[in-house]
C-alpha cells in the first residue's frame, strides 16, 4: 500500500505547501537517537518531550507506563503526537530489550557527580536517553541497565530541570553534533517512503475512501 504512485496521487489532495514542507521534515528526521519516559506522572511533561522531540527531529518516543498510564496531553503536545512515533511499553524491561535489540546504547540522565557531561558525549553510536519521574528520577533497574550516565552541566542553587527543558538541552546539542558530523543518520529511503504515506493519511480527511477508489480506478483499467 505505500507505494510511490500511491502516494503521489494522495499527494494531488494536499496543497503545495505543504507537501514541502513533508519532505523538508522528513529530511531531518533521525532514528540515530530516541527518547525513552519513564513513568512520567504529570502529563503536561511527557506531552512536552514528545513536542520536544517532533522540534528537534526525534521520530521515535519510547513511553514506559509501568505505575502511570494516561492518555497524552493533545493540547501540550500541540499535534506532535501525529507526526512522532510512540512505542509503549508496560514495562521497563521490555523497553531495554527492544532497545538493545535495535543496537541502541541506554543512556541515563542523571543530576549525580561523575557522570560524564553532555559536551564528552560520543554521539557516533545509536543512543536512547531515559529520563524518570519527577521526584525519584530513574529507577534503580534503568540505572543498572545503563550504558552511560549523562549530566547537564549546571552552576547554580537548583540542582535539577524539569525534564521537557533536560530534553531539549540535550537534544539540542547531540543533534546539532550529528548534523554535523559524516555519521548517516537520516531516515532510509524506505522508511521515508513510510513515514510519507502516513502522514498524509493522518492530514486527509478521507484518505480511506480516496485509497480505496483509487484501487478501484487501478483494477479497472
Amino acid at each position: 500500500m505505500n507505494d510511490l504512485e500511491l502516494i503521489e496521487h494522495l499527494e494531488t489532495f494536499l496543497t503545495d505547501s505543504r507537501k514541502e514542507k513533508f519532505l523538508k521534515v522528513l529530511s531531518e528526521r533521525t532514528k540515530h537517537f530516541t527518547v525513552a519516559i519513564e513513568d512520567v506522572y504529570q502529563l503536561h511533561n511527557t506531552s512536552a518531550v514528545i513536542r520536544t522531540c517532533d522540534v528537534f527531529g526525534i521520530q521515535e518516543v519510547q513511553i514506559i507506563e509501568e505505575r502511570n498510564s494516561k492518555r497524552i496531553d493533545r493540547e501540550i503536545a500541540m499535534g506532535a503526537q501525529k507526526w512522532v512515533d510512540l512505542n509503549r511499553f508496560h514495562s521497563v524491561a521490555d523497553c531495554i530489550n527492544d532497545l538493545k535489540a535495535k543496537d541502541y546504547q541506554i543512556i541515563a540522565t542523571t543530576p549525580h557527580a561523575g557522570d560524564m557531561m553532555l559536551h564528552e558525549f560520543d554521539i557516533s553510536k545509536k543512543a536512547c536517553f531515559f529520563f524518570g519521574r519527577e521526584t525519584e528520577g530513574l529507577s534503580q533497574e534503568v540505572l543498572d541497565a545503563a550504558d552511560g550516565f549523562l549530566k547537564i552541566p549546571m552552576v547554580g542553587f537548583t540542582e535539577s530541570l524539569n525534564i521537557s527543558v533536560s530534553a531539549a538541552i540535550i537534544l539540542q546539542h547531540v543533534t546539532t553534533q550529528l548534523k554535523q558530523s559524516n555519521i548517516h543518520w537520516q531516515l532510509t529511503e524506505e522508511e521515508q517512503i513510510k513515514k510519507r504515506f502516513d502522514w498524509i493519511q493522518k492530514t486527509l480527511k478521507r484518505a480511506d475512501d480516496i485509497i480505496k477508489r483509487f484501487y478501484e480506478d487501478q483494477k479497472n483499467h
